[in-house]
């Protein structure tokens, strides 16, 4: 069921990123949102235990989050400005039917740190889902 602006009469915005990029950005960040602090760097443990769980621990040098970061950077700057509106509007900082304010908002901002910024967000895939959501639009099951 689709909700938000683009559902049954009013026709959902034309983005610059297409749903299936977003979409693959959401998984992406979902796989990196499950990490968790390091507690302790070297715990002392048996080393044939210890790569099991490093892989779910947030390092300064995570492949994963190099990767998202990458996706991010590799984006062209309407489809970067597009995921940082999409990221607004799925926290509630604006409404679908503004979103060309959100949009123009999100250009004003644009700077070259929008992957560290989009990276940073710990909901990331969360509040692009709600984004697209609100528009009408959603990922394939």
């Amino acid at each position: 069921m689709k909700r938000g602006i683009g559902s049954e009469d009013t026709e959902a915005p034309e983005l610059a990123i297409s749903a299936g990029k977003v979409c693959f950005i959401i998984a992406k960040a979902h796989g990196f949102d499950v990490k968790v602090a390091v507690t302790e760097p070297d715990a002392g443990s048996n080393p044939t235990d210890d790569g099991e769980v490093a892989v779910l621990q947030d390092h300064d040098d995570d492949p994963v989050r190099e990767e998202l970061g990458s996706l991010i950077s590799d984006l062209s700057v309407d489809e970067q400005i597009d995921l940082v509106a999409l990221t607004w509007l799925g926290r509630d900082d604006g409404k679908a039917v503004d979103w060309d304010e959100v949009r123009q908002q999100a250009a004003y901002a644009h700077n070259r740190h929008t992957a560290d910024y989009l990276c940073g967000n710990p909901l990331l895939g969360d509040h692009l889902a709600a984004g697209l959501d609100a528009l009408g639009l959603s990922c394939p099951d």
